[in-house]
């Protein structure tokens, strides 16, 4: 019986069949999950009491149980919200656990429980769950980061600073051209969020162990309970989904990064003294042990090796999940940790970036002052297009200027005034789109809160 207690003294894990179990190979095989799980046991929670529902509907299980599991499993979830919730290194998972809490507080209504699944879909509902919160959890992160570089683009959109290429001085640009050049990327990550919110949108709870099981599942059901706006239907493509799935969440993960070490780079480069553009206030600073004039960006070189430690992880989710065949591996439990601490960390990082943004100091005379008369060159060229030269001859005699020692630019001359240069940034338009992108987050979360609130009151006595 699953509620057996083994030679240990534990509860009976939900695989046992009453065989002798290595200690060692026990250990070996459960590995972080008594720890890694909890965070998805109020995720299992709301599956399990989909589930219950499920088989109540279809007249595999008693209503009166089904709401006593519901309003049991409710309990759990709450426990787990405040962290009172354990799993044994018996138990193994989060699965067992909770099976094991409902047995020992419902008695043959929690055996009943795991009819017409297995902890194969268990599990990929459990973190279907979890990433589609997560990732609205970093939606919020990266549109608060988008509005910090708005922000700063807007306050400092007239202060001059060289623009690069190569590392070299190129042409003149401003902080309003900087900022909202990271603004932009962010948005399109924003939008790209949408896209990997619906590929997870599909309840894989009913496949079982992979083949489907011999009873009148109302699949369809459950998704709905679930807010899913679908199933997904092929019982062998849910195992199949597990890496491939992660891997595009730590795709878009690491996109966002590649917009935001950019960034990160170039305030490492900003702050130091020999451009000194910009500085970071005392309190995100740290000093040396040895030097004592030293102030050191920390903050900031610590968030850039972040952006690099995302791109480890994805490799390491890469490694475990490529190249498996078909169907359910052991192998796929190794893709929790690196799951939950890519987005635990990409979270956090966002929102310390967020913090240093916004409290930046921009140095305008230094920025200013930088701008020397080289940066003016295709500028000078385009008042001679202007002019009546073409632009070949009008580059040659700039060029020729330029090594005779003589370049003397007109400063005041016409700047670009399409979209998207520094006397257009099209930050309105920008902000339109970002409390767009903020809006779709929200209503997306309220739905899921509402459909949350909807499934456990089905357990609610006093309804």
């Amino acid at each position: 019986m699953p509620n057996e207690k083994d030679e240990r003294g534990g509860a009976m894990q939900l695989w046992a069949k009453g065989l002798p179990l290595d200690e060692v190979i026990h250990r070996f095989t459960v590995g972080e999950d008594p720890v890694t799980d909890l965070k998805l046991v109020p995720f299992d929670s709301m599956g399990s009491a989909a589930h219950a529902q499920m088989l109540a509907s279809v007249g595999l299980l008693d209503i009166a149980d089904a709401k006593a599991l519901v309003a049991e499993l409710n309990n759990i979830r709450t426990l787990a919200k405040s962290r009172a919730f354990n799993i044994t290194a018996e138990q193994e998972d989060c699965h067992t656990a909770i099976e094991a809490h409902l047995t020992s507080k419902l008695g043959e209504a929690g055996r009943r429980i795991h009819l017409g699944r297995s902890r194969n879909d268990q599990v990929v509902l459990a973190l279907r769950l979890f990433y589609r919160e997560a990732l609205l959890d970093a939606g919020d992160g990266i549109a608060a980061l988008a509005q910090a570089f708005l922000d700063f683009a807007a306050a400092n959109q007239h202060v001059q600073m060289p623009g690069y290429t190569h590392l070299r001085r190129a042409m003149p640009s401003t902080f309003g051209l900087w900022g909202a050049a990271f603004a932009e990327g962010l948005l399109e990550e924003l939008e790209a969020l949408k896209s990997l919110q619906a590929r997870l949108d599909k309840c894989p709870l009913g496949s079982a162990a992979g083949f489907g099981v011999p009873l009148p599942m109302n699949r369809a059901f459950t998704s709905e309970l679930l807010g899913f706006s679908a199933v997904q239907r092929s019982v062998v493509d849910v195992q199949n989904s597990r890496g491939r799935h992660e891997l595009a969440i730590l795709h878009w993960l690491n996109s966002v990064a590649f917009v935001v070490e950019k960034a990160l780079w170039d305030l490492a480069l900003y702050t130091t003294e020999e451009f000194g553009f910009l500085s970071l206030p005392d309190a995100f600073t740290t000093g040396s042990s040895i030097m004592p004039q030293k102030r050191n960006p920390d903050v900031v070189e610590l968030l850039r090796g972040r952006m690099g430690e995302l791109r480890g992880l994805a490799n390491q989710v890469e490694q475990i999940a490529v190249g498996l065949p078909s169907n359910y591996h052991r192998d796929l439990q190794l893709l929790k940790k690196p799951m939950f601490a890519a987005l635990a960390n990409g979270v956090e990082a966002f929102g310390i970036l967020t913090q240093v943004i916004s409290s930046l100091n921009v140095n305008m005379e230094t920025c200013e002052s930088a701008c020397s008369d080289d940066l003016y060159a295709a500028q000078e060229a385009y008042d001679l297009v202007r002019q009546g030269l073409s632009f070949r001859d009008a580059y040659q005699v700039v060029g020729k200027q330029i090594q005779a020692g003589g370049f003397a630019p007109d400063r005041i001359a016409p700047v670009p005034a399409h979209v998207g240069s520094s006397s257009d940034l099209g930050l309105d338009l920008s902000q339109v789109e970002l409390d767009g992108q903020r809006v779709w987050i929200r209503e997306r979360r309220s739905f899921l809160a509402t459909k949350e609130t909807a499934l456990f009151a089905f357990g609610d006595t006093n309804a």
